[in-house]
């Protein structure tokens, strides 16, 4: 198609090509396996549930810095979340100006279901590779994340 440049060949990809293409397949894989489990539930909102489940009881603003969003849209996720009974707000004992976020019983057992289903999705993507490789392939990728977080 004239305009669109054709998706380099995996031999040729440069380290980034691979990386995000990587990225955009694992993504789709479990987009499409929570369409077939949870098809009311978008991917930006388990996500969410998965950073309280990890995190709470935490503010809003915490929500909002790891899912790299405004503090508004943070709101709007909890909002929603909450309105679907999965997670609840309360005030912040430290500090009862601010309030924190958990998750119900339905929250942690949903949370718990799609990180089920992301494991099991990530698991088939990299069956390819030996349990050795894998360790490796994770190894690389945490040393060249914590190069990144120290600059």
């Amino acid at each position: 198609m004239p305009g669109i440049e054709p998706a380099p060949d995996v031999e040729q990809a440069s380290l980034e090509e691979l990386l995000f293409r990587l990225t955009r397949q694992l993504r789709s894989r479990w987009r499409e396996g929570l369409d077939a489990t949870h098809a009311d539930l978008s991917p930006h909102d388990a996500r969410a549930l998965m950073v309280i489940g990890r995190h709470a009881p935490v503010r809003p603003g915490v929500v909002a810095e790891h899912l790299h969003i405004a503090a508004r849209s943070a709101t709007d996720v909890i909002d929603r979340l909450e309105e679907r009974m999965l997670v609840t707000r309360s005030p912040d004992p430290g500090d009862r100006r601010a309030t924190v976020i958990d998750l119900t019983a339905a929250g942690r057992q949903l949370a718990s279901a799609v990180r089920a289903q992301r494991s099991k999705a990530a698991a088939e993507h990299f069956e390819a590779l030996s349990p050795r490789e894998q360790a490796q392939l994770g190894a690389l990728l945490r040393k060249a994340l914590a190069h990144t977080d120290e600059t």
